[in-house]
């Protein structure tokens, strides 16, 4: 059948939409690594770094075989559980997805092994990497995904069998994304344990500054401006019209969504800010940007469907859970370097739990139903939509951390058993760059004062 062509018309500019959606979530990529260098020890710099780019080679490989079909993969054979078809994109394009949602899936997949590299930060061996990187990727995310975002999921809000009549709203991934990559990040660095001098002799935190707030300030407004793509876009579709309005349509939402991610953002920094000069008496950049990235990811769940007080309230108190999680893990001697257990596993639970609280009907309605006219949802239990969207939220946010605690989990542990998960201690105080890198990051730095090149570090070796 011919198609018309403002239906081409369309069909092009939702596409080439969707797609420079996911240049700017992976240029998210680039904001991990920035604000994963800043945030380590100069010794450590080109390490990190480098995790950063096999986080993207090896999560490529493993999404395109796997991941997306576990995601999205559809069919007579369909299971509520995880996706059996598409592996290596066989039938893509097809009538449901094609090349475009793929790159953009695959630019959500890639982001989740870079939240658990920054908890596992300076002390993890480089081949650890590539082991729970390539799982993580092309297994573990990807059957949350299917639950939430696939048609055929069981926790998605358009299942032919509603959960609570209602269904989890996920809609651009606090849990799908942050929540997996957070809880798999706690399993990685309570396995492998604190930095060596993390703590001292009595228990007591000894505090291991990053080397250059300057790139921990580029990564924030790098991610800050990826958030665009990663929020916004996950319409999708920006050339629908709702039918009871002439002048509205996703292009309001999209709008919409992206106000309230900077305000729920914006919020949580500003909060941080004054909480964490109340507590250590002094206005700290680096807190800040975690705090400003607390608020993105607590709103990322329900950016579409609140309104744009909400989300002010939603930054608030994400400031709060992150402020409160890093104090609690200090008593309990946690060390996650990034602060990513906590930042990306704590406010992502927020998120998930703030949208079954604040969703709004007429935005649930234009986000899942196009704004269909006579269409009803649950929504938000502050707003009068009672308790089967809390309830879906609730239970979303169970099932992923018992997921990934069963498979992420016994994954580390057998890479702790096996000797591959954690770096010598001499290896570790030496520097990960200079012991297995063949050198720094940097010609220089005033805080190296061991050997400069790889040569020296075996002569060093041989000498101890």
């Amino acid at each position: 059948m011919e198609v018309s062509w403002e239906t081409s018309v369309t069909d092009s500019i939702n596409t080439i939409y969707l797609l420079f959606s996911a240049y700017l979530v992976f240029v998210m990529q680039l904001g991990f690594a920035m604000l994963c260098a800043g945030s380590v020890r100069a010794k450590n710099a080109m390490n990190i770094l480098l995790t950063n780019v096999v986080d993207a080679v090896v999560g490529s490989l493993s999404y395109f075989l796997f991941g997306f079909a576990f995601a999205f993969g559809g069919g007579s054979d369909s299971n509520p559980f995880i996706g059996t078809n598409y592996f290596a994109l066989k039938d893509i394009p097809s009538t449901s997805y094609d090349y475009s949602f793929f790159l953009y899936q695959w630019a959500f997949a890639i982001a989740v092994a870079g939240i658990t590299s920054g908890s596992i930060a300076e002390r993890t061996q480089f081949s650890a990497y590539l082991i729970f990187s390539f799982f993580l990727t092309g297994f573990v995310y990807p059957v949350v995904a299917h639950w939430v975002w696939s048609s055929n999921g069981w926790l998605h809000p358009d299942s032919t069998s509603l959960l609570f009549g209602s269904g989890a709203i996920d809609f651009a991934g606090s849990g799908v994304v942050h929540l997996v990559g957070g809880v798999a990040g706690l399993w990685g660095a309570l396995i492998e344990g604190p930095r060596v001098g993390r703590f001292d002799a009595f228990g007591k935190p000894v505090q291991m500054r990053g080397h250059n707030a300057t790139l921990v300030v580029l990564g924030t407004f790098l991610l800050w401006f990826g958030w665009f793509g990663f929020n916004p876009g996950s319409f999708n579709k920006i050339l629908v019209s709702y039918p009871d309005s002439f002048d509205q349509g996703n292009w309001t939402a999209v709008g919409r969504t992206a106000v309230t991610t900077t305000l729920a953002g914006s919020t949580a920094g500003i909060v941080t800010l004054f909480g964490r000069r109340l507590l250590v008496g002094h206005w700290d950049a680096l807190d800040v940007c975690n705090g400003v990235l607390g608020g993105f990811v607590a709103i990322t769940s329900g950016c579409s469907v609140v309104e744009p007080w909400a989300a002010i309230v939603c930054g608030f108190f994400a400031a709060c859970v992150l402020i409160g999680l890093n104090i609690v893990a200090l008593k309990l001697q946690f060390d996650d370097p990034l602060e990513a257990a906590q930042l990306h596993g704590g406010c992502g639970a927020w998120g998930l739990i703030f949208t079954g609280l604040f969703a709004k009907e007429e935005f649930v309605i234009q986000t899942y139903d196009s704004g269909n006219v006579g269409v009803t949802r649950p929504y938000g239990l502050f707003l009068g939509g009672g308790w089967g969207l809390i309830g879906a939220q609730v239970v979303e946010l169970l099932a992923v951390v018992g997921w990934v605690s069963v498979t992420m989990g016994p994954l580390f542990y057998i890479l702790h058993k096996l000797r591959i998960l954690r770096i010598s201690s001499d290896e570790e105080v030496a520097g990960l760059d200079i012991s297995s890198h063949g050198g720094y990051a940097y010609s220089a730095h005033p805080e190296e004062t061991g050997p400069r090149m790889y040569g020296e570090y075996l002569r060093f070796q041989d000498q101890s």
